[in-house]
């Protein structure tokens, strides 16, 4: 079993930056890749970003050159910097991971852009 929690969103005014971050726990081993999803209101989720084990990384293009993923392994988090955030940003944004048997979803953390 593997266990997420994000943390990291709020309420940031457009051009503004937000780190979110998704702390694992568990048999974080079999992780192989992390996924952040972001979910706009009213609309179908879609991939933000992932970083595999490896340390590729790919983005979507809506946010490239704007947000970064990243690791820190000695403390089994994955974060997304974002930068240069605008009001289609809002989201609820939540982390994935990836295991050869299942996947794993934290909970969600809220990102509004607005002035």
């Amino acid at each position: 079993q593997v266990q997420l929690v994000e943390s990291g969103g709020g309420l940031v005014q457009p051009g503004g930056s937000l780190r979110l971050s998704c702390a694992a726990s568990g048999t974080i081993f079999s992780i192989y890749r992390m996924v952040w999803y972001r979910q706009p209101p009213g609309k179908q989720r879609e991939l933000v970003a992932f970083i595999s084990s490896s340390g590729s990384t790919n983005y979507a293009d809506s946010v490239k050159g704007r947000f970064t993923i990243s690791r820190n392994n000695a403390k089994n988090t994955v974060y997304l910097q974002m930068n240069s955030l605008k009001p289609e940003d809002t989201a609820v944004y939540s982390c994935n991971a990836l295991t050869p048997s299942k996947n794993y979803w934290g909970q969600g953390t809220q990102v509004t852009v607005s002035s």
